[in-house]
């Protein structure tokens, strides 16, 4: 049977039609669905007068919180991130450092600050990744929250007011913020800004009415105390510790929790390279908690985090179809057998999808414009979203994914920290 024969008989069976279905409808219903439950958040959390909002936010307790900082090389950021925590308007917090054996001049950039009596240092003598700086210095902590941010990142001033009122409620272990991207001088940084508002914002708003939250973002959570040694910290054979943690405090039953108001602007990749080993460190991640926490999760008492698990899951099989499916219709055209259901020309069902997918954009972008107000000028690129993420991330899951079967420190391949920035 030659190649053009064996593409007819297979476009022709029930297994690519269904293959065909699932690549079409799963885009289309996970849109509606973000959409729908996103703006149920925006009705109950953030809607109408700000002045509605302010009972939540005016308790009057201020526990003492730590700024747990890890910092690896961070030369050039972290002297703009500690002005900006020391800036932070609450009445009782304390900054610790972690510098985990920087090469550059991190030391002498965050000496000045330690004049400052709120500011401590921790100094590790090896290098062991972001998982461990902290858990050697969370003990060394005073505070009952800890709010672990990212060195590069600078709070709004207002921060702790938004989220310190969460833990009132005794089994609220953490508090994810709303980061938002600082550096916005590539095409790529662009289009970060908006998937951070039309995808990362958007779908934490949607968790958080499901009842359960994919990611604690490693850039700003605020975590209870009592809770980070109750699941044992952080575990640094991840490759996401931020995903595993958030996780494992929801499988001990503690409720985690978004706040839109509480952001955080930090810096990302702007370069394809450093994009790509911080999308693969993600596929990893994602891989590795799906197949460490999956049996666990079946059990009917955690049912609540069920719509996360199958979305995740889901979400991965939609990226294997999407390269299969795309090889398939390559080797079609190849051969001179145009793919059936599919079209070179922009039809219905293509322009449904893009269309879904722009609303989807444009929602994200409106719910987060309180945050950030020049979000919609960048508005334009998001055109460009579907062909670069869709790509790239369904490329990076394919290849990625099957590592993370094996639980092991597979992390080190990755990466120990974040890709450069600039």
């Amino acid at each position: 049977m030659s190649v053009y024969d064996l593409m007819v008989s297979f476009e022709d069976t029930t297994f690519y039609w269904a293959l065909l279905v699932y690549f079409a409808w799963y885009p289309l219903t996970t849109s509606a669905m973000w959409i729908f439950t996103a703006l149920v958040f925006y009705r109950r959390r953030e809607a109408g007068d700000a002045s509605l909002h302010e009972p939540f936010y005016e308790w009057p307790a201020t526990p003492l919180v730590s700024f747990v900082i890890p910092a690896f090389n961070e030369e050039r950021n972290i002297a703009r991130t500690l002005e900006g925590v020391l800036a932070v308007d609450y009445p009782e917090f304390e900054v610790v450092v972690i510098d985990d054996c920087s090469t550059d001049g991190t030391l002498a950039a965050i000496e000045p600050f330690l004049a400052d009596p709120r500011v401590r240092l921790v100094r590790k003598r090896i290098n062991e990744g972001k998982a461990m700086a902290l858990n050697d210095a969370i003990p060394v902590t005073r505070g009952e929250l800890l709010l672990v941010q990212d060195a590069d990142a600078v709070p709004v001033p207002e921060i702790l007011r938004y989220l310190v009122p969460h833990f009132r409620f005794p089994r609220c272990a953490a508090v994810t913020g709303n980061p938002r991207v600082a550096n916005r001088d590539s095409f790529l940084a662009k289009l970060q800004a908006i998937e951070f508002a039309s995808i990362i914002s958007m779908l934490r708003r949607a968790q958080r009415v499901w009842g359960r939250i994919m990611t604690m973002s490693g850039v700003v959570g605020i975590f209870r105390r009592q809770a980070l040694f109750d699941v044992g910290l952080y575990s640094p054979e991840m490759a996401t510790e931020d995903i595993d943690l958030t996780w494992r405090l929801q499988l001990r039953h503690w409720d985690v929790r978004y706040e839109s108001r509480a952001v955080m602007w930090m810096r990302v990749p702007q370069s394809l390279s450093g994009l790509v080993r911080q999308r693969r460190r993600w596929a990893l991640g994602l891989s590795q908690v799906l197949t460490r926490h999956w049996r666990q999760l079946m059990d009917w008492k955690h049912r609540r985090f069920w719509p996360v698990l199958v979305e995740a899951t889901l979400s991965v099989i939609w990226a294997y179809i999407y390269v299969f499916l795309t090889v398939v219709w390559l080797i079609s055209y190849m051969v001179g057998y145009p793919p059936v259901g599919v079209s070179p020309i922009p039809n219905f069902w293509g322009m449904l999808v893009a269309t879904v997918c722009l609303v989807q954009l444009a929602t994200g972008v409106l719910l987060d414009n309180p945050y950030d107000r020049d979000l919609k000028k960048y508005f334009f690129v998001a055109v460009f979203y579907p062909l670069v993420y869709w790509i790239l991330m369904a490329v990076i899951t394919v290849v990625t994914a099957p590592q993370g079967l094996s639980v092991n420190r597979q992390k080190r391949r990755i990466t120990l920290w974040k890709p450069v920035r600039e």
